[in-house]
């Protein structure tokens, strides 16, 4: 049996890889705006458009969440694959 790199267990790493990287950008996008810290002419236009700031935050926290889903998803297409591939290798011994 020839085990290749597209296999589920690879599949499996390469979604969980993807989400850890999905979680670390809404991650730093959330970090930095909550460290930039806008001068009063600036908190002015800021008030105009709050409704854009808060919708940019919730979709970043919405980005995290669906990032968690993924990896924990990988998490278990590799566990199955593992698993099976276990299972394969007893019946076959």
């Amino acid at each position: 049996m020839e085990i290749s790199g597209s296999s589920a267990f690879y599949s499996g790493l390469s979604s969980i890889q993807t989400g850890q990287n999905r979680v670390d950008q809404a991650a730093g996008k959330i970090a930095s705006a909550a460290t930039t810290q806008p001068s009063d002419a600036q908190n002015d236009r800021l008030r105009a458009v709050d409704r854009g700031q808060s919708t940019t935050s919730a979709s970043n926290m919405v980005e995290m969440a669906e990032g968690k889903f993924q990896v924990e998803l990988g998490v278990k297409v590799a566990k199955a694959s593992d698993e099976m591939l276990g299972t394969l290798i007893d019946t076959y011994a």
